[in-house]
């Protein structure tokens, strides 16, 4: 089932596009079965779930953050993880950066863009995410690196809502790629779920983030 899930999933996507199974609560059986299949990029939303389930698991596996992320949880993910989705500040990329230093790694990072018509998601406007990438204090930043943006679009049946949001941030993605600093090089857009992905792949996400369709519901 599961593997079935990933192989049709992953005959939908472009070149440019990878998938995420996004394994909050599932079992580590799961997860194996999923790497079985050949996924090997994992999306957590909770720090502590990603650290138990992290030494379970094959040592190629990419671990991805994609939860709201705490800057007192950062230690516990940063000897391993991949990619950050969800930075929305300066100080938690400071953070990042200081722990990143203790494990002699440089941890990729996107912006969390709040793009839903809702207020219950986290990430910044597209003038905050401008102004975060031209603050002086990324100068000292030498162990992220910013590789682009991530958007969670508004959770409706109005598709033509969601291919908006979707549009804008890739135009927003697009014009924020010309920056030119040495810890930033923009190369991932991170939008779509289970519900939208199909949208978002056909708006340039080169990320999609699948749980319940691969899983099922939790």
């Amino acid at each position: 089932m599961i593997a079935e899930a990933i192989h049709q999933i992953e005959s939908e996507l472009p070149a440019q596009t990878r998938l995420i199974a996004v394994t909050k609560t599932k079992p580590v059986a799961m997860l194996q079965e999923a790497y079985n299949a050949g996924c090997r990029l994992f999306g957590e939303n909770k720090v502590q779930e990603m650290a138990d389930k992290q030494p379970q698991l094959p040592a190629d596996v990419q671990w991805h953050q994609i939860g709201h992320l705490q800057s007192n949880k950062v230690k516990y993910i940063a000897p391993f993880v991949s990619l950050i989705h969800s930075v929305d500040g300066v100080k938690l990329l400071q953070e990042i950066n200081k722990q990143a230093a203790k494990n002699n790694r440089v941890i990729d990072c996107l912006l969390q863009i709040h793009i839903a018509d809702e207020d219950t998601k986290f990430g910044l406007s597209a003038d905050e995410a401008e102004s975060l990438l031209s603050d002086p204090a990324l100068d000292a930043l030498n162990n992220i690196r910013i590789t682009g943006l991530m958007g969670l679009a508004t959770n409706t049946d109005d598709e033509t809502q969601i291919r908006r949001e979707f549009q804008g941030l890739k135009t927003l993605y697009d014009k924020l790629a010309t920056v030119q600093r040495p810890n930033v090089l923009f190369a991932e857009l991170s939008m779509g779920m289970s519900g939208d992905y199909k949208l978002a792949i056909e708006e340039g996400s080169t990320l999609i983030r699948v749980g319940s369709a691969i899983f099922g519901a939790r």
